[in-house]
């Protein structure tokens, strides 16, 4: 019988999400509607749909944008081709680009300068994964998806060869490929800290924590949500059977047949107000208490973009 649902710690928004969105809220506060904002600003139906009423316009093509608007860049980043390109179109850009991503691409830029090809551990088609191999225009960013991959890789040199990963990865997933990585090229350059994000782990740590002490796990987040797919799959392959919604009218009530206990997360890029609805309706089903799992507080606080630091 469903009694009780158990809330991951930590879970939901990160620092890099919050910046993000805050970026955009104030970017309209500023300069009114419409502000334009290339791709998702963050993974989520919910975040999109909210800054979509208030005059943001999401455009993927910068030939979209009307000459002179203000122009904001996702939390994904970008490539340089795509930063050059809203430079010469003189548009007021705002980059919301979280941190730890720059992080990665001004590693790459150092190393590039000194010779360095580079192995990426990533998604094909993922926008920070085309943002940060486009930090090159030479073409020395080899991707690999999985471990079947790393065996195709032909790099010109393996001398000066460093690898970076994408920072929404499964950290199990992605210490697989590197360790294949390592296997093939001894020599290779690991990050001096490794690139998927405190947030990232912090959530996957949690859900490790939280898949033993119930019976399903319920994870809030959208399909275009990396980090939200790695929580589900975490975990599944703990044997916890688990769910990813995108918001509450997603839930059904036979997952919860025969379970006592629920666990429930969210990824970094889920408000909470969706985590309250999903409880509710969890609820409703019959679960009988909510209580929050011991884990790590964070306190992680991104700066803004000269330009937005103003008082709203």
């Amino acid at each position: 019988m469903l009694d009780e649902i158990i809330l991951a710690e930590p879970r939901g928004f990160c620092a890099g999400v919050d910046r993000a969105i805050e970026i955009v809220e104030r970017a309209l506060h500023k300069f009114g509607a419409p502000i334009y904002v290339r791709h998702e600003i963050v993974h989520n139906t919910y975040v999109v749909n909210d800054l979509k009423a208030k005059g943001a316009i999401f455009i993927e093509e910068l030939s979209d944008v009307p000459p002179g608007a203000t122009l904001i860049f996702s939390a994904h980043g970008v490539s340089k081709a795509v930063q050059q390109e809203a430079a010469e179109r003189g548009f007021h850009v705002f980059d919301a680009t979280c941190p730890l991503v720059t992080k990665v691409h001004i590693e790459v830029a150092k190393l590039h300068k000194e010779g360095y090809e580079f192995i990426m551990i990533g998604h094909k088609g993922h926008p920070e994964v085309e943002g940060t191999m486009g930090q090159l225009d030479d073409g020395g960013i080899h991707l690999v998806e999985d471990v079947a991959d790393v065996a195709r890789v032909q790099p010109v040199q393996t001398e000066k060869l460093a690898v970076v990963t994408q920072t929404t990865l499964s950290m199990d997933d992605a210490a697989g490929i590197l360790a294949a990585v390592k296997a093939r090229f001894p020599n290779v350059r690991e990050p001096k800290q490794q690139d998927i994000c405190y947030a990232t782990q912090n959530r996957q740590d949690a859900v490790k924590l939280l898949s033993p002490q119930v019976d399903i796990v319920i994870v809030v987040g959208s399909p275009t949500s990396s980090n939200s797919n790695r929580l589900r799959e975490v975990a599944e392959k703990l044997g916890t059977e688990s769910y990813m919604v995108d918001n509450a009218d997603e839930l059904k009530a036979e997952w919860f047949e025969g379970k006592g206990r629920v666990g429930l997360t969210a990824g970094a890029s889920a408000p909470s107000i969706l985590v309250r609805q999903v409880v509710d309706r969890i609820k409703a089903f019959g679960a009988v208490s909510v209580r929050k799992m011991d884990g790590i507080e964070e306190t992680v606080k991104f700066p803004l973009p000269k330009g937005l630091k103003t008082e709203l």
